[in-house]
């Protein structure tokens, strides 16, 4: 076997490739767009650059074939809180059922790290953000939200065989919009709704920078200093908003205020994959066009949960139950989608976990994030609960 460097276009180009032609086989594959995996590592585009070095590999069999890809990078920004080490991360894994191929993409990666002084490694996890490209699929193997790992089941094996063990698991809750809420959430919004002072509303597109402040706002009282999370000023929410906006429905994107000050929000937006699986990667112009017929079209019956938060302040007060019997009142009542699914809530968060599971959802999947210590000898402890 022959470990090759991405170094240049043709490499670069490869290295996405190789991840269709492993997967092209794997029931419920949506091959990414291609332009999301080449932003990862496009300096101009990620900003985890900034403080941060990555570098690819592919992995050649002696005949001639790809077997195998993996990043390595140095984020010095990610830590969890209690962690005593340095932590790297590896992702973007793909190998064929070979534990021997898996054990030189990782033994590969693993020396990288400590040369540049890191004491573990967690993976799979994506170079930059937390809401895409994080953690290994280990349960519930059918099609992916947008952005979302996606893998044969055998890479369980390939990564705890190696020695690697969940640091955190991701659970993802669904449900199906027309099944009623029960009836909790009904008094608890009742009981609110006597007090003027509350009020819940959906976005408006010609309102994006009002509601990109708020959403800041939210931000940085319910999750900013989070594992090493940092305030999110108002242009970089309003970035965020104007790069959602042309795929935003305004009607799943709701907000809730006490005294006109914004308290919780719950976004939520198509599942772009429902589109781009048509796309088979490219996002050309052909495909821009497919993907407006698509969408005014009506094409898209499921949406996605990306944030849901109520600041400290309105916890545990059912200010969350107000908030979703009133986004429910549209979304059920105009039969806007037929299925919802949430972005992954870590099981170091049993307060979101009991949220998710109120609302009568199911687990619809699950992705872990797995930690190896490099001194075997070192206590292993998972992620800290929240």
């Amino acid at each position: 076997m022959e470990l090759v460097k991405v170094d240049n276009a043709q490499t670069a180009r490869l290295f996405i490739q190789v991840h269709a032609d492993l997967n092209k086989n794997n029931p419920g594959w949506v091959r990414p767009l291609d332009k999301d995996i080449a932003a990862v590592f496009d300096p101009e585009k990620n900003k985890t650059f900034k403080h941060g070095e990555c570098v690819r590999w592919l992995l050649r069999s002696d005949d001639g074939t790809w077997i195998g890809r993996i990043a390595a990078f140095v984020n010095k920004k990610y830590k969890t809180k209690g962690d005593t080490q340095r932590t790297g991360g590896i992702g973007f894994f793909d190998c064929i059922n070979d534990q021997a191929a898996a054990n030189l993409l990782l033994d590969t990666a693993k020396q990288w790290l400590q040369e540049r002084g890191m004491e573990a490694m967690d993976g799979p996890i994506n170079f930059g953000e937390r809401d895409r490209w994080w953690g290994l699929l280990t349960e519930g193997f059918h099609e992916p939200l947008y952005c979302m790992n996606h893998n044969p089941p055998y890479y369980k094996d390939l990564f705890e065989q190696y020695g690697f063990q969940p640091f955190f698991h991701q659970v993802c809750f669904a449900l199906k919009v027309k099944d009623p809420l029960q009836e909790k959430f009904f008094t608890r919004h009742d009981q609110l709704a006597k007090d003027p002072g509350f009020t819940a509303r959906h976005l408006r597109k010609n309102k994006l920078e009002k509601f990109a402040e708020d959403f800041s706002i939210i931000y940085n009282k319910a999750w900013a200093g989070h594992d090493g999370g940092k305030e999110l000023s108002k242009a970089q929410a309003l970035r965020i908003f104007r790069q959602m906006k042309p795929v935003m429905d305004e009607r799943i994107v709701w907000f809730i205020y006490y005294n006109n000050e914004p308290i919780g929000c719950w976004l939520n937006l198509p599942e772009l994959n429902q589109f781009f699986k048509h796309m088979n990667g490219r996002f050309g112009l052909w495909e821009k066009l497919l993907f407006l017929w698509l969408k005014y079209t009506g094409r898209c019956r499921k949406f996605t949960g990306i944030v849901f938060g109520i600041i400290p302040e309105f916890q545990q007060k059912g200010a969350d139950a107000y908030m979703i019997v009133e986004g429910a009142r549209i979304i059920q009542g105009q039969h806007l989608y037929d299925d919802y699914e949430m972005q992954w809530i870590g099981d170091f968060n049993p307060k979101m976990i009991n949220i998710a599971e109120s609302l009568g959802t199911y687990r619809s999947r699950q992705l872990t994030t797995y930690r190896y210590l490099f001194d075997r000898n070192q206590e292993f402890k998972r992620h800290p609960v929240v």
